[in-house]
């Protein structure tokens, strides 16, 4: 199809004297980073610097690295749970793993902000060094969808310098119960209709008594894949690939999804912003939108 961006291609950055507030994004099970660009540039457009991960724990659909010197590229396939081993074990590694690398993704920008130079990276057209005083770490969020969803929420109990964690249609299966009550920090999960079970909800329950801030709100007429790029391709070509498709419109979901996202963090990174206007979706007031799960399959 056609697909427009409105932004300038290599434009110059823009600094801003007191920094940009930073999220750190993470993606869900045999995913990638560019697969969530329309939500993380949506979310940059609004000021905010966001950094896409790519997990090195077997759970993308690949990845590689290049080694420090030699400069010759290392790749990391996704791996399936190996036969014999219960799953929970497995995945309970991997979402340490990638908490931990949230974790390190914010030290590089820490470091990055302080001018500290970043010695093996990829070839790009802009200098990082440009992000000097150009940050603001004392707002700094994490976010994610599906087990990157999880992620986000481990996360926050192994960093206390983010302050809330947004998980979007998040898989809590990976996460031991013993470290619910540790979750210090509020929560927003934006769940799909068809994807969360009873259980999953329960789980985030559990984190929202604990909690006052922690909000659940479910998207009427979503489905897991509506919250990556998925959901912008012609829909013969998505029903082929993953079968069924949400009904709700998929530019509207995204904005409800940008705009709950946007009005949580106002609250909790404290932002001198205008996102308060949406404050409404946070209760899972609005067109297409509820609080926690919905009773019944809803019929958008």
């Amino acid at each position: 199809g056609s697909c427009k961006v409105p932004v300038s291609w290599n434009g110059p950055f823009k600094p801003r004297s007191n920094g940009y507030p930073l999220i750190i994004f993470s993606h869900g099970l045999g995913a990638f980073r560019t697969l969530y660009s329309s939500v993380c540039t949506d979310l940059a457009s609004w000021g905010f610097m966001v950094a896409a991960l790519e997990h090195r724990d077997h759970s993308a659909a690949t990845t590689y690295f290049c080694t420090a010197g030699a400069g010759t590229e290392e790749w990391i396939p996704f791996q399936r749970v190996p036969q014999g081993q219960k799953e929970f074990y497995f995945r309970n590694k991997q979402v340490h793993q990638r908490a931990q690398e949230c974790v390190q993704a914010l030290r590089l920008f820490q470091g990055i902000a302080g001018g500290r130079s970043v010695p093996n990276i990829l070839h790009q057209d802009w200098d990082l060094s440009v992000l000097k005083d150009s940050l603001d770490l004392t707002k700094v969020a994490v976010m994610g969808h599906s087990f990157g969803g999880v992620t986000a929420v481990l996360a926050l109990v192994k960093e206390p310098s983010f302050r809330c964690a947004v998980a979007l249609d998040a898989w809590m299966f990976p996460l031991e119960n013993v470290l619910y009550p540790e979750v210090p920090k509020p929560v927003l999960f934006i769940n799909t209709e068809n994807f969360q079970t009873p259980e999953s909800v329960a789980k985030m329950k559990r984190l929202s008594s604990r909690n006052s801030q922690t909000r659940i709100v479910t998207v009427l007429g979503t489905v897991h894949e509506d919250q990556t790029d998925f959901a912008f391709l012609p829909g013969t070509l998505l029903s082929r690939a993953f079968g069924k498709r949400g009904t709700l419109d998929p530019h509207k979901a995204l904005a409800i999804t940008s705009r709950a996202t946007l009005a949580f963090l106002q609250r909790h990174l404290e932002l001198e912003e205008q996102f308060g206007q949406w404050d409404e979706l946070l209760e899972g007031i609005g067109d297409s939108v509820v609080p926690d799960a919905p009773f019944c399959r809803s019929h958008l």
